[in-house]
């Protein structure tokens, strides 16, 4: 099962490791939390996230159909968040249900790196420097590289 969900406001975290952890099945349970973080050499004061609504939650939840064709696990969440956040706001959850820790790892991994390259959504960073829209970054595309080649 995977559910998806693009919101303005905030997740509670607990409560999202709860509802990975409810199948007797899964052995493991792996979280990843993304937050606004400072940028090098300006002082941000926060991110405007945009996407596209119903394209974006299509994405996402392609992205987690691969992960579950890929290993297998027992549910996926991931929720993105759009809109106005500040320094250290949650930016975005991804969170895997799986019988095994391995899988259960490799599968948040991936589901991350598939997300900063492949999810339509658009971060603008407003600075003491000004603002600007954040590009793509190399190393991301290099990370989301590695999965097309390996199956674990």
């Amino acid at each position: 099962m995977i559910r998806v969900a693009v919101q303005e406001h905030n997740f509670n975290m607990a409560e999202l490791y709860h509802e990975l952890s409810q199948s007797p099945a899964n052995g493991a349970v792996v979280t990843f939390t993304g937050l606004v973080r400072e940028v090098v050499d300006t002082e941000l004061t926060h991110l405007t996230l945009e996407h596209y609504p119903g394209m974006t939650e299509r994405a996402l939840n392609d992205i987690g159909q691969q992960a579950m064709a890929r290993w297998p696990l027992g549910k996926i969440i991931i929720i993105h968040r759009i809109g106005i956040l500040g320094l250290n706001e949650n930016i975005v959850f991804v969170g895997v249900a799986s019988g095994h820790r391995k899988q259960a790892f490799a599968a948040a991994e991936f589901l991350m790196d598939y997300l900063k390259t492949r999810a339509p959504f658009w971060k603008k960073e407003h600075t003491s420097a000004g603002t600007s829209w954040v590009a793509a970054k190399d190393s991301d595309q290099t990370a989301a590289s590695r999965w097309q080649s390996s199956k674990e």
